[in-house]
């Protein structure tokens, strides 16, 4: 994140485009789903370079987005709590803690984003302070410019935006001045107009949708942890179902990237796959319709592209409701595994200090899934922080989320994405990884704060 990061015309739109998409066959009758907040709702907004890599918060490549106008949601409804950083997805037993986001459930859905007012003062995010302190809202000639953005990334900085502020949008800082007024971008709102200005903005249809959905298999997939990301939705995903042995069963999201799901095979142990997906409404698309596809030959035995788009065929939907919990399948399994506890840090400033912790997640025949975590043990907020470990043996990192991460020799590095550097003190973040090769305990790991 940068810190420097009328309702006829609506209620027309929605039917205009309910229509349009009405006629591809996928759109149920309207785009806002029970959940929705009221429309419109207001609140700052805030701007961010781009996704990570190999993935945004929803699990697909920037390059593969619908659209390079995008937002982050909020993943936490902490309102004052600056520190803690509940587990992903957030379980049901906290979830007055869910944002927004809502655990990746409103990826891939499309919202409206009007220009508010400008703030005069002091907008800066800070914890525990107002926003626009100082100062106040002012109307001015950039109010009512629009733009229709994608949600595609989450928020969970420790900051007033993040936390106070349940409506706040985190916007594409290349999308900012193509907003537009009467069909012309404003052109110079960011830099000198910005200050992190109030929006207005409600959840709508995918704009001027047709086609059919997309899919891929995301970096480390392979026969026994078949992961793939969903996209090119009409109305957003809310689950994917995957037919194992003449039953349809619900996949497991992979963490809370909404549109990426781990599969079973149709047959155990196999390579082909039949799903059917549900929108933000749950419903099933297209009647239910069957989309059938193999992981792909060029993926050998594990993909090692970020994103690996299939061909696909399909078929009327037909068949039971699926199971209503995830079953047993080929996806990695919990099973018991070292775990390395955190290590010293160098320190780069006063009051900057950090240590990482390391744990396998899951395993499988021939790989593994790790997970580490990163502490501010010191006094001062960390604003980034650097992660790096060694492998015993012939381990090779095969994907990694969270993180900017890579492997030399035995060596891993990583470092923060933008929307998880800013750390405060006594604050967690993690970042994970998949890897090929015998589960085993690295040498490490070591944090450096900065």
């Amino acid at each position: 994140m940068t810190t420097p990061r009328k309702r006829a015309g609506l209620v027309a739109a929605l039917a205009a485009a309910a229509v349009a998409l009405l006629l591809t066959g996928q759109l149920p009758a309207l785009a806002l789903v029970p959940g929705d907040p009221p429309a419109p709702v207001t609140g700052n907004a805030t701007h961010f370079d781009g996704l990570g890599a190999p993935y945004g918060g929803c699990g697909l490549p920037q390059s593969e987005l619908d659209s390079p106008h995008f937002v982050a949601l909020n993943v936490y409804d902490l309102p004052g709590d600056y520190t803690s950083y509940p587990v992903r997805p957030i379980p049901p037993d906290q979830a007055a803690r869910i944002g927004l986001w809502n655990n990746g459930l409103n990826c891939g859905r499309y919202v409206r984003v009007s220009i508010g007012d400008y703030c005069t003062g002091v907008n800066d995010g800070a914890p525990g302070q107002p926003f626009c302190r100082n100062g106040s809202w002012v109307a001015d000639a950039y109010d009512g410019a629009t733009l229709t953005m994608l949600v595609a990334d989450s928020c969970g900085d420790g900051n007033a935006w993040c936390r106070d502020d349940p409506y706040h949008l985190d916007l594409a800082t290349a999308s900012l001045n193509q907003f537009s007024r009467n069909g012309t971008a404003v052109g110079d709102m960011y830099p000198n107009h910005w200050n992190n200005r109030h929006v207005s903005w409600s959840f709508v249809p995918a704009p001027n949708y047709s086609g059919d959905i997309r899919i891929g298999f995301l970096q480390g997939a392979q026969r026994y942890w078949p992961a793939i990301a969903v996209s090119h939705l009409a109305n957003g995903i809310h689950g994917v179902e995957y037919l194992a042995d003449g039953v349809w069963r619900r996949a497991t999201m992979n963490s809370d990237m909404g549109q990426s799901y781990v599969l079973g095979a149709t047959t155990s142990g196999g390579t082909d796959f039949q799903i059917r997906v549900r929108d933000a409404a749950d419903t099933l698309i297209n009647n239910g319709r069957v989309y059938r596809f193999s992981l792909p030959g060029s993926c050998g035995g594990t993909c090692s592209a970020a994103y690996t788009q299939v061909a696909y065929t399909t078929s009327d939907g037909t068949g039971p409701t699926a199971s209503p919990t995830p079953t047993a399948s080929p996806s990695p399994t919990v099973s018991p595994s070292p775990t390395v506890s955190p290590s010293p840090t160098g320190t780069t400033g006063p009051g900057l200090a950090c240590s990482a912790s390391y744990r396998v997640t899951s395993s499988w025949s021939g790989g593994f899934q790790a997970e580490v975590t990163v502490r501010n043990t010191g006094t001062s907020p960390l604003t980034g922080w650097t992660t790096d470990f060694g492998w015993p043996g012939q381990q090779r990192m095969s994907g990694s989320w969270n993180a900017t991460a890579s492997q030399s020799g035995q060596q891993v590095t990583a470092t923060n994405v933008s929307w998880n550097g800013a750390v405060a003190p006594g604050g967690t973040t993690a970042w994970g990884l998949t890897v090929n090769g015998d589960v085993a305990a690295p040498s490490g790991p070591r944090c450096a704060a900065r």
